[in-house]
């Protein structure tokens, strides 16, 4: 029974992998911003961190609760030893409940509750950024998908136009109009261009994978994938994206946050020095005692905490916070520089790809151009198959970049999307 439960998961695991699945760009990024783990991971840290704020906020709320106390000794009995309590102990069962409040503490727990909440800021800043990430991932597996998509093609069409040369020449060598030199070269342009086929194919294959990890999937799918709308106009500098950048980044939000949050922190430990106050009230009845004791009881109290010594712990914690409060400003200001070149450089190779545009087409025009001359040559008798099988390998090779000049500037742009902080 489970051998044929298990065949039926297999069976339908392989039918939905073989059903291209229908995916645009958008759709895409949605998909994954649902369905993957460092998201889900990045948001329940976020509301984890959220807690702790909670936590300790509840330093400024009294504390009620309720006790039970039954106790028996023997008559006369006294503690003599290890306790420095009252040493009498009396017969009793006794209930009652006891408050307590802290009154001040001289800002120590309002530093520390504002601290935790700049940190869980912080994380809710890095779950944005986390985000960012997943949809470059997403970006560029898609984007490197369509382009082994456009390559498969180009290789399926390069073997079948030279399996078509290699059946003409094939039969201009039987009718003595060709040499078997041209037959050898011509077969191996077309093993060549099988060579081409097998790779695009793997290529598709692992980009199909990339692609289905990026969306969170944990199996590998094969996609029907829509071409993506150009992007829009390219800056005419990295200046105003920079700027932007500094603002826009989460990332630089959070190490913000984490700076704040670490200042705070010191100013926190530096209340350690400061006395607390705190006041406590109990309250109970004794249901069976002895003589000695009254049925009811209730007391009241104010307590005091002055620190004088403790082996500099205060001030080497107090220390120790403001290096760290430094050390995240350094972080920060290192940040900022290095978001600073990740921008211009995104900038420059994102114009780079968009020449490449051109350039490509017209290495491919040309490429083409040249093939049909060559080819027009040859069938003349006016050049070898050499020259021949170089402008078929040129036009190959032209057909390959022009098709990845097109993805690589859409994913130079997503990249450059991420780097100014656009890409949420």
């Amino acid at each position: 029974m489970k051998r044929a439960i298990w065949i039926l998961v297999c069976s339908a695991c392989a039918a939905r992998a073989q059903t291209p699945m229908r995916l645009t760009l958008d759709e895409a990024e949605g998909i994954a911003l649902k369905n993957h783990p460092q998201v889900s991971a990045a948001l329940l840290n976020a509301a984890a961190a959220n807690q702790v704020t909670t936590e300790v906020r509840s330093n400024f709320y009294p504390t009620f609760f309720g006790s039970v106390t039954g106790a028996g000794a023997l008559n006369n009995s006294r503690i003599a030893a290890g306790a420095l309590s009252n040493s009498i102990i009396y017969d009793r069962l006794a209930t009652g409940f006891t408050v307590g409040q802290m009154i001040t503490d001289f800002g120590r727990t309002s530093n520390l509750v504002e601290s935790s909440r700049l940190h869980a800021q912080a994380q809710q800043e890095s779950a944005t950024a986390t985000r960012a990430d997943v949809l470059l991932q997403v970006n560029r597996a898609y984007l490197g998908a369509l382009r082994a998509q456009t390559v498969l093609v180009v290789a399926e069409q390069t073997v079948a136009a030279r399996q078509l040369i290699v059946d003409q020449i094939t039969a201009l060598a039987n009718s003595k109009l060709r040499s078997g030199l041209d037959v050898s070269f011509a077969n191996v342009n077309l093993g060549e261009a099988k060579l081409l086929l097998a790779n695009a194919q793997n290529d598709l294959k692992s980009s199909f994978a990339e692609l289905s990890t990026a969306l969170g999937f944990r199996d590998q799918r094969t996609f029907d994938l829509a071409e993506p709308s150009m992007p829009g106009t390219l800056p005419d500098n990295a200046v105003q994206l920079v700027a932007d950048a500094m603002q826009a980044r989460p990332e630089l939000a959070s190490y913000r946050d984490e700076h704040d949050s670490a200042l705070r922190l010191a100013r926190a430990e530096r209340a350690l020095s400061f006395p607390s106050i705190s006041g406590i009230a109990t309250s109970g009845v004794l249901p069976a005692h002895e003589d000695a004791l009254h049925s009811r009881y209730a007391a009241a109290g104010v307590n005091v905490n002055i620190p004088i010594l403790n082996g500099h712990l205060f001030s080497a914690r107090r220390t120790e916070a403001e290096l760290r409060a430094r050390a995240a400003e350094q972080n920060l200001r290192d940040l900022e520089n290095r978001i600073s070149r990740d921008v211009q450089v995104a900038w420059l190779n994102a114009s780079t790809a968009y020449q490449r545009l051109d350039l490509t087409a017209q290495l491919l025009n040309q490429a083409a151009q040249a093939l049909d001359l060559a080819q027009t040559r040859y069938d003349l008798g006016l050049s070898s198959i050499v020259e021949l099988s170089q402008a078929q390998l040129n036009k190959t090779s032209a057909e390959i970049a022009s098709a990845s000049a097109k993805y690589e500037y859409d994913l130079q742009r997503a990249v450059l999307s991420y780097q100014v902080g656009a890409l949420k």
